[in-house]
């Protein structure tokens, strides 16, 4: 096989990847559409006692306890003061063998994008606003990079776990 035919038959193997693109303190984020449920208005949210600042509370969506994390608070941002473009982004991640609703403050959702996977760079080693194991990689856009973010890594373990016993205690 030629050198042109390897490079060819990578082509052929490319593939775009839906991402739903946000705003967090004006930089740019996204996050696969796979694991977007829906986007909703923020609203009264209750503040549940000893969780991490970071956890806004929970939501009551459609009968479904729903915990609410603020991303911006999780990148060591001050906490999101909701406006009217503030909204929450219900994500579902697949935890063991259990699925898990995740509400996620962000300032402002943009738009729908499809990516190449092979136009997606490593996450920086430094200089990014937040930790690198919390981004799966940088897609360019025209108006400069996409921070697509590994939601499994923004969340710790013991995040995961204070999620279940909220939950739980539904």
């Amino acid at each position: 096989m030629t050198a042109m035919q390897a490079s060819f038959g990578s082509l052929a193997e490319a593939q775009c990847i839906q991402h739903l693109s946000f705003r967090v303190r004006q930089a740019g984020y996204a996050l696969p559409i796979d694991l977007v449920r829906e986007i909703i208005e923020y609203d009264e949210v209750t503040r549940v006692p000893m969780m991490p600042d970071y956890i806004h509370g929970v939501i009551n969506l459609r009968g479904n306890v729903v915990p609410v994390l603020d991303l911006a608070a999780r990148f060591g941002l001050s906490r999101t003061e909701p406006d009217k473009r503030t909204c929450i982004v219900i994500t579902e991640l697949t935890l063991e063998d259990a699925s898990q609703r995740l509400g996620l403050v962000v300032d402002a959702v943009d738009a729908v994008h499809d990516i190449d996977t092979r136009q997606v760079l490593p996450p920086p080693p430094f200089g990014a606003r937040i930790r690198a194991d919390f981004i799966a990689g940088m897609a360019q856009q025209e108006q400069g990079f996409l921070i697509i973010l590994n939601l499994l890594q923004v969340l710790s373990t013991q995040d995961l776990l204070d999620l279940a016993q909220v939950r739980a205690a539904d």
